[in-house]
C-alpha cells in the first residue's frame, strides 16, 4: 500500500477543502443560517460527491474508498452540516445489491438499529422496520434489509422529520414503518459477505469523519491559543498548552494513517480482512477523537464550556461517528474475535 495521495486525489482534497472553507459554519450561530446551509447544499450537490460510489464499469464504483474518505474527512473538518455519510452509504448498498442508483441521492439514507450498531434487518416484508435514519437532513427515505431465503433484500422505508440529537450538524430521524420494495428489476440478494464488505466501508467513512473532526478541533484550539492572552502573552507560548496541542496533533495524525489503511483495504482485501482493518481503525480513531476534542475544549478554558464555542460541536460530531456500527468497546471486541483470542465472537450478524 502506498499511503501517498496521487495528484488527482490531492486535487480532490483541495477542492473539498475549498468547499468547506467557503460554506461550512464558522460559529455555532451559523448552524441556524438557512441561507448558508442552502449554499453548502447546492455546492455539494453540484460536486457530485454523493455519487462517488455509484457503479461504473463492471459494477465497480466511480471512485475508490480512499477518495470517498478524503471527501468525508474534509467535510468532518469543517463540520459541514449537510448530508453525505447517509446518502453515500445508501448508494453503496444499492451498488452491492445491483439496484438502480437513486435519482435523488441527497434524499436517501440508511436505517440503523436504535443503538446504531448495524443495519436494520426485518424478518419479512410485513414486519415493521424500527430504527434510526442517520444523517437524514432532507431525506425522504432510508434503506433497510429484509431476510429473503439465504440472503437479504433491499427495501425502503419513509422518513418524516428529523431531530438534532447529539450531533447538531447531522440530524437523525426515528423511523417505524412497513418497508416497501424498491422499484426496478435486476436486483440481487445481498449475501453475508456483502453486508460485511458494506460494514467495512461504513466504518471506514466514520473513521475518515473522525479524523476530519479531530483536525478541525486541533485547528480551532491552535488558533485560539494564538489569540488568547494571559499575563501579557499568548497562551500558546505556555509549555503545558503546547504539549496538549502536540499530543492532540499526534493522535490525529496516527488516526489518519490507520484510517487511510482501512479505506485502502475496503476496496482491495476480502470482506473479512477489510472488516478487520476497519474495526482496528475504528477502535483507534474513536478513542483518539474523544481525547482530541476534549483537549480542544480544555485549551479554550472556561469559554470552551459555553454554547457559543465551536469546540463542543466537534465533540458532538465525534460522539455520533463513534457510535455508528460500534464504539471503542465493540470494535476492540471484534478485533479480539478476529484474532481468535479467548474464543470471543462479536460480529454484526
Amino acid at each position: 500500500m502506498d499511503v501517498r495521495l496521487s495528484a488527482e486525489q490531492q486535487a480532490l482534497r483541495e477542492a473539498a477543502a475549498r468547499l468547506v472553507d467557503d460554506h461550512a459554519p464558522g460559529s455555532v450561530a451559523d448552524l441556524d443560517d438557512t441561507a448558508r446551509t442552502a449554499r453548502l447544499e447546492a455546492a455539494l450537490t453540484g460536486s457530485g460527491w454523493r455519487e462517488l460510489r455509484t457503479p461504473e464499469d463492471r459494477d465497480r464504483p466511480l471512485a475508490s474508498a480512499v477518495e470517498t474518505a478524503i471527501v468525508a474527512e474534509e467535510l468532518g473538518r469543517g463540520l459541514a452540516d449537510v448530508s453525505f455519510l447517509g446518502p453515500t452509504l445508501a448508494t453503496e448498498l444499492r451498488r452491492r445489491a445491483g439496484a438502480e442508483p437513486s435519482t435523488s441521492p441527497a434524499l436517501e439514507t440508511v436505517l440503523l438499529r436504535p443503538d446504531l450498531s448495524g443495519p436494520v434487518v426485518a424478518e419479512d416484508d410485513e414486519a415493521r422496520c424500527s430504527g434510526v435514519a442517520i444523517d437524514a437532513r432532507g431525506a425522504a427515505s432510508a434503506l433497510a434489509l429484509v431476510r429473503a431465503g439465504h440472503g437479504y433484500d433491499l427495501v425502503s422505508v419513509p422518513v418524516t422529520g428529523t431531530s438534532p440529537g447529539r450531533d447538531l450538524t447531522r440530524p437523525a430521524a426515528t423511523v417505524e414503518a412497513v418497508p416497501e420494495r424498491l422499484p426496478g428489476t435486476g436486483r440481487r440478494l445481498l449475501t453475508a459477505e456483502d453486508i460485511e464488505a458494506w460494514s467495512a466501508f461504513t466504518l471506514t467513512l466514520t473513521c475518515a469523519d473522525l479524523v476530519g473532526t479531530m483536525r478541525g478541533a486541533v485547528e480551532l484550539a491552535r488558533e485560539y491559543a494564538g489569540v488568547r492572552h494571559q499575563y501579557g502573552v499568548a497562551i500558546g507560548t505556555f509549555q503545558s498548552v503546547q504539549h496538549m496541542l502536540a499530543d492532540a496533533f499526534v493522535s490525529a495524525e496516527g488516526s489518519s494513517s490507520v484510517s487511510r489503511h482501512a479505506a485502502w483495504a475496503a476496496d482491495t482485501l476480502p470482506p473479512g480482512d477489510a472488516f478487520a482493518a476497519a474495526v482496528v481503525a475504528k477502535a483507534y480513531c474513536a478513542r483518539a477523537a474523544r481525547e482530541v476534542c476534549e483537549t480542544a475544549i480544555q485549551v479554550h478554558g472556561g469559554i470552551g464550556m459555553t454554547w457559543e464555542c465551536l469546540a463542543h460541536i466537534h465533540l458532538r460530531r465525534a460522539l455520533l461517528s463513534t457510535q455508528v456500527l460500534g464504539d471503542v468497546g465493540t470494535s476492540l471486541a471484534r478485533v479480539v474475535a478476529h484474532r481468535k483470542i479467548g474464543g470471543v465472537h462479536h460480529g454484526l450478524r
